[in-house]
C-alpha cells in the first residue's frame, strides 16, 4: 500500500512551513547534499545549472517549481488575429489575458509577496500583455528591481521578436538567460494571414511586408540570442486550415539557428474573446490533432509538451494559477521578503533525485518488456511528479505515453472539475469524457465508484490503485500489467 509522501505543494503555506520541513526528514525526503537533483546524461552541464530550476525549459522542473508573471508591459508593437489584450476573465489561461497592470514598483512588492507565500517561486517572467521588448522601459525596470531584491531569481521574458534585436545585448549584461520568441511563420505568405500589421521604425506595415520584415527581425534575434548563450524557447500557435502543416518548416529554421526548445500550441478560439480569429469562426486544433503535429515534429528542435499557455499574470506551478490570491488589493503596502524559499529548495532536492532514479527504472522497465503496445495515461497530479490528485477535484489531467522507447509527458488536457463538496454533477462528467479522447487509463488518488462505473461504459479505465507513487513508475507496473506479465523488481 503506498503512503502518502510529503505534500510538496503544500508547502506554499508560510505557517506550517518548518513542520512540514520536519516532516520531510521523517519521512525520508531529507535534504540532498548537492542541493539539486541528478543531472540527465543527454544535458550538457552549462545548460543543466540554467534549466534545472525552470518549469518552463525543464519538464522535470515544472513538477516541482513555480513561475510568475508580472503585467508591466502592456503597449505592443504588433496586431495577432488570436489576440485581444482588452479582454480578462479570472478563470482564463490565455497569453494576453491580465486582470491588472503594473508598475515596475508594484511588480516588485507582487513578487516579494508571492516569494515570501510560494517557496516553489523560482523564475519571473515578463510577459506581456503587450510585448516586452516594445516596452522596453517597464520591462528593464522590473527586471532591475527584482534582480536586486531577489538576485535567484531566474529572468526570462517573451516577445514576439519585431523589437528584440535592439535589446540583445542589454539582456546578457543584466543575466535574463531565457527568452521566450512567438513564431508562427517563416513564409511571409503564411505570416499575412495571422498578422494585420506591425509597427516598427516609426511606420505602420500591412500585409506581406509586414510579414517579411516581422520575419527577418525574430530570425536575426533568435541568431543573436543563440551568439550569446541565452537559451530560447519559440512558442508556435497552431491555426489549422494556415499553419499548421508549415509548422514543420518552422521547427526546421528556428533549430537550424539554435533555438533550445520549440513549443506548438494550441489556437484558442471563442468569439467571445472578440478576436478577428474567434469572431471569423476560425476553429483550434482538437487534442489528438495537436498531438499528431508535435509526434511528426519529433527529431527536429526539442519539443515542450507540458505548456499550459499562461496569463500574463500568471502565478504558482503550472496547472495552478494563483495569481487571483495576489492582486494589489490584498498585498500589504510594505513587504520584506522572508527567505524561507531556499529551505524548500533543500527538501526537494532529495525527493527530486528519487524521483529522477524512479524515472529511469520505469523507463527501462518499459523497455525491456519488449512489446510494441502504446499507452496513452491521463495522470490526475497536484505536483512532486505523483499521482496524487482526486479525480474528482482535478482541473487538468496531464497525459503521458508508454511505448517501446519509454514513458514520456506528452500533453495535458484541461476538465472542469467534476466533484463540488462531495457530489459530483453528471453533466460535468460527461464532458470530462469527451475531453479523454484517445485516452486509454486514467490514474488518480481517489475516484468514486459512479464516475470510476461511467468512464468504464466510456471505454476509458480509471483506477487509484497507484495513489501517490511516482508517475512514471505506476505507468510502467500498469504498461507491464497490459502484458500479462508479473512486475519487474526495478518498478515495485
Amino acid at each position: 500500500m503506498s503512503v502518502p509522501p510529503i505534500s510538496l505543494e503544500s508547502l506554499t503555506s508560510t505557517t506550517s512551513f518548518d513542520q512540514l520541513l520536519t516532516n520531510a526528514v521523517s519521512i525520508g525526503c531529507a535534504p540532498s547534499p548537492c542541493g539539486s537533483s541528478e543531472k540527465p546524461d543527454d544535458v550538457n552541464p552549462a545548460i543543466w545549472e540554467k534549466i534545472k530550476d525552470h518549469p518552463c525549459f525543464s519538464e522535470e522542473a515544472h513538477h516541482y517549481f513555480a513561475r510568475m508573471h508580472v503585467s508591466v508591459a502592456p503597449a505592443c508593437n504588433i496586431q495577432c488575429n488570436y489576440c485581444n489584450r482588452k479582454y480578462d476573465c479570472a478563470n482564463e489561461s490565455r497569453p494576453g489575458v491580465v486582470s491588472e497592470r503594473l508598475t515596475p514598483d508594484q511588480a516588485l512588492r507582487k513578487v516579494i509577496a508571492v516569494a515570501n507565500e510560494v517557496p516553489q517561486l523560482s523564475v519571473l517572467g515578463v510577459a506581456g500583455p503587450g510585448d516586452a521588448c516594445y516596452d522596453w522601459k517597464r520591462t528593464k525596470a522590473t527586471l532591475g528591481l527584482v534582480a536586486r531584491e531577489l538576485p535567484d531569481i531566474k529572468m526570462c521574458i517573451s516577445t514576439n521578436g519585431l523589437a528584440l534585436p535592439d535589446h540583445v545585448a542589454e539582456l546578457a549584461d543584466m543575466n535574463v538567460d531565457h527568452v521566450t520568441i512567438t513564431i508562427n511563420m517563416v513564409d511571409p505568405d503564411v505570416g499575412a494571414k495571422i498578422y494585420p500589421w506591425i509597427f516598427y521604425d516609426h511606420r505602420r506595415y500591412t500585409g506581406i511586408e509586414a510579414s517579411r520584415i516581422l520575419h527577418e527581425r525574430q530570425m536575426l534575434g533568435l541568431e543573436m540570442l543563440t551568439a550569446r548563450g541565452i537559451l530560447t524557447k519559440i512558442n508556435s500557435v497552431m491555426i489549422p486550415s494556415v499553419n499548421d502543416e508549415h509548422l514543420i518548416e518552422v521547427n526546421k529554421w528556428v533549430k537550424e539557428r539554435g533555438a533550445f526548445l520549440h513549443n506548438v500550441m494550441p489556437l484558442i478560439s471563442d468569439q467571445a474573446h472578440g478576436t478577428y480569429y474567434g469572431l471569423a469562426g476560425q476553429r483550434g486544433p482538437n487534442v489528438m490533432e495537436l498531438k499528431a503535429l508535435q509526434d511528426r515534429l519529433e527529431g527536429g528542435a526539442k519539443l515542450m509538451r507540458h505548456c499550459r499557455q499562461c496569463r500574463a499574470d500568471a502565478v504558482g506551478l503550472l496547472g495552478s494559477d494563483r495569481g487571483q490570491e495576489f492582486t494589489l488589493s490584498e498585498i500589504p503596502s510594505e513587504v520584506t521578503y522572508n527567505g524561507k524559499r531556499g529551505a524548500y529548495r533543500e527538501v526537494v532536492a532529495g525527493e527530486r533525485g528519487a524521483h529522477v532514479a524512479a524515472k529511469v527504472a520505469a523507463a527501462a522497465a518499459v523497455k525491456a518488456a519488449g512489446s510494441r503496445k502504446s499507452l496513452l495515461v491521463a495522470v490526475a497530479t497536484k505536483g512532486g511528479g505523483r499521482v496524487n490528485e482526486h479525480f474528482g477535484h482535478s482541473k487538468e489531467l496531464q497525459i503521458y505515453q508508454a511505448s517501446p522507447e519509454g514513458i514520456k509527458l506528452v500533453g495535458h488536457r484541461k476538465i472542469a472539475q467534476y466533484c463540488h463538496g462531495g457530489w459530483g454533477e453528471d453533466t460535468t462528467l460527461d464532458d470530462v469524457i469527451a475531453a479523454l479522447e484517445g485516452i486509454d487509463i486514467v490514474l488518480c488518488a481517489k475516484i468514486g465508484d459512479c464516475p470510476k462505473d461511467q468512464l468504464t461504459a466510456a471505454g476509458i479505465r480509471a483506477t487509484d490503485a497507484y495513489g501517490y507513487d511516482y508517475i512514471e513508475t505506476a505507468i510502467s507496473a500498469l504498461y507491464i500489467a497490459e502484458l500479462g506479465v508479473e512486475p519487474l523488481a526495478a518498478i515495485a
